[in-house]
């Protein structure tokens, strides 16, 4: 898979600035704070009677159910709050109880409340105060889950309030904070602070609420070997319950296709916390057929998700994304067909989980917890050596954030050293998208023409490779896939700023420029990186491709619009995979030499 140099860990002064508050401090004003920010009603807490959704979840899994959870993702609120209920409604007189609903919030709410007015918007909802929050806890008597863009961010306090307000009782996103950066903002110490002082706040609690961490999100979306994956579990878990005094719980399942694997995550998983689950999210990766042939994929993940809910009770609801997630936003009625498909298949759940044969699912969930725990101690033992104090939450998040995942995983795995190996080192259990993007590059790079790939690697092309968010594995393809095909890469970044692209690009002398992006600002991203080649009298062909849509300005339905049309007519080529960026150098490669 291609050498791997591992980089010398920073020392502590490299890593910790004089400037960052202790942890302590941090944790005693986010406790002062519960004096006026507390768990309100709402009502799915009065409907079922329960002080928060961690108790309901306790019971609701002593009970045998499994529990589902069902995702909006329209822009609007009202059309989000209109959404909930009739999801709910429609599938409770179907005999479906849907226990649980996420919302696509805006990446904008990362910011402080103060930046947001004005700020680039990506698809989804903004949420300013404790008001619009209750909005969305009582459009029906299911718990309400914010995830994304909640805590980890600079907004990290602010959005805590509105939620605990509002009765919510289950915030995330704290994987978001070890990896995502807000476009033009570059203090991770305020971040940082932001954070543990929210965390301090959520740990005062009068009620149990769950600090929700989505590990595809984190650095287990990026680390090549799942046992480490469960490693930052115990390291969170260390953090949030052991050095700050509230709940981690934990989601899976966006980067997770085999059935085994799927069954022995959830297992190791149960192995190394007690704490409920929030869900365990649906495969979208796998949906890569029409709507009808999704249904397979959507069964295979789904049934391997609920035959390990029966084995242990662990309080994570399921979630079945509609067939349609890869095409579009899913609209209400497809929303209530994958929940009625999900309670149908628990059903048939009762005369299958018997059948099968578990022996591999707990001998590889052996593996990854005998790993996972040789993982964090290594993680822990090594920042105490450099110096960090790991019993200070702001500054063991803080260096973890700055370190990485790939230098950790290169000093810290719990595999041997293998310079070839992906991530340094030879993996207890290789992750699937380390698999799945390495056989996908080279898959691309051996469909194009002997004769093209000849003339791309005989011009001995640099190209810059970035993201424009924090979605990395678009971007991870692109660069395997060109180097495969004999091109130097240069990394950007992910979640660069259109003008440090550009530069980026101009120092190397890059060849061309491939951007992935993701988060609904394809053509706005475009357009920044186009003014800033103008602006420096620069030329260089740009590529760009990933989820090419976009809100517009005028929009009167709050969707996003496909805007590869417009990124060509701003000169910019959009791809809608690999083919389109190695179409780009096989031109500038020049033509076949006659003979």
């Amino acid at each position: 898979m291609g050498c791997t140099v591992v980089q010398k860990l920073p020392r502590r002064d490299e890593l910790i600035p004089p400037h960052l508050r202790p942890g302590r401090e941090l944790l005693a004003e986010g406790r002062a704070l519960a004096r006026d920010w507390q768990v309100g009603r709402n009502a799915f807490i009065d409907a079922r009677g329960v002080a928060c959704e961690a108790d309901y979840k306790r019971m609701v899994a002593a009970e045998g159910r499994i529990m589902q959870h069902a995702h909006i993702g329209f822009r609007s609120v009202e059309r989000t709050v209109a959404a909930i209920a009739e999801v709910h409604g429609t599938c409770a007189r179907r005999g479906v109880t849907v226990d649980r609903f996420g919302i696509t919030l805006d990446w904008s709410m990362g910011y402080p409340v103060a930046m947001r007015k004005g700020s680039r918007r990506g698809t989804g909802i903004v949420l300013d105060s404790a008001e619009d929050f209750a909005r969305i806890t009582n459009a029906a008597p299911a718990a309400a889950h914010f995830g994304d863009f909640m805590l980890g961010l600079p907004g990290a306090l602010e959005n805590a309030k509105g939620a605990l307000a509002a009765g919510a009782t289950a915030i995330g996103n704290l994987g978001q904070y070890f990896t995502f950066r807000m476009p033009d903002w570059d203090d991770d110490v305020a971040t940082t602070q932001a954070t543990v002082t929210a965390l301090g706040l959520i740990a005062a609690q009068p009620v149990e609420v769950l600090v929700h961490s989505n590990l595809d999100d984190g650095f287990a979306g990026l680390l090549a070997d799942m046992s480490s994956a469960l490693g930052m579990v115990i390291i969170e878990k260390h953090i949030v319950e052991t050095l700050i005094g509230a709940r981690a719980s934990h989601c899976f399942g966006h980067h997770f296709t085999a059935p085994l694997v799927r069954m022995a995550f959830h297992k190791a998983l149960t192995l190394v916390t007690q704490t409920p689950g929030t869900m365990i999210f649906g495969n979208t990766v796998s949906y890569k057929s029409t709507p009808a042939g999704n249904y397979a994929s959507l069964a295979s993940y789904l049934q391997a998700d609920i035959w390990a809910l029966t084995r242990v009770a662990s309080g994570h609801a399921v979630n079945p994304v509609p067939v349609t997630e890869n095409e579009r936003i899913p609209d209400i009625d497809e929303i209530i067909d994958a929940q009625t498909f999900a309670a149908r298949l628990a059903m048939h759940a009762r005369d299958s989980a018997p059948l099968i044969d578990v022996a591999q699912v707990d001998a590889l969930a052996t593996r990854l917890v005998a790993g996972a725990r040789l993982f964090a101690d290594r993680v822990l033992g090594g920042l105490n050596e450099i110096g960090i104090d790991t019993d200070d939450p702001a500054e063991l998040m803080l260096a973890l954030r700055r370190v990485g995942p790939k230098r950790i995983e290169a000093h810290f795995g719990a595999g041997t050293l293998d310079a070839a190996a992906w991530g340094g080192r030879k993996a207890v259990a290789l992750a699937e998208w380390v698999e799945e993007l390495e056989h996908a590059a080279r898959d691309w790079a051996g469909a194009v023409p002997a004769d093209t790939a000849a003339r791309i690697r005989g011009r001995g092309f640099r190209a810059c490779v970035a993201s424009s968010d924090v979605h990395e594995h678009g971007k991870n393809l692109i660069e395997r896939t060109l180097a495969h095909l004999g091109v130097e890469v240069l990394d950007a970044g992910t979640s660069v700023d259109a003008d440090d692209l550009v530069a980026a690009a101009l120092e190397a002398r890059a060849d061309v420029i491939a951007i992935s992006t993701y988060n609904g600002i394809a053509l706005r991203y475009a357009r920044e990186v186009q003014g800033h080649l103008a602006g420096a009298g620069a030329a260089i062909p740009v590529c760009i491709g990933g989820r090419l849509n976009e809100v517009p300005e005028d929009s009167n339905s709050g969707l996003p619009v496909d805007v590869a049309a417009d990124i060509r007519a701003i000169g910019i080529t959009p791809c809608d995979d690999p083919a389109g960026l190695i179409a780009v150098l096989g031109d500038l490669a020049g033509p076949v030499p006659a003979n």
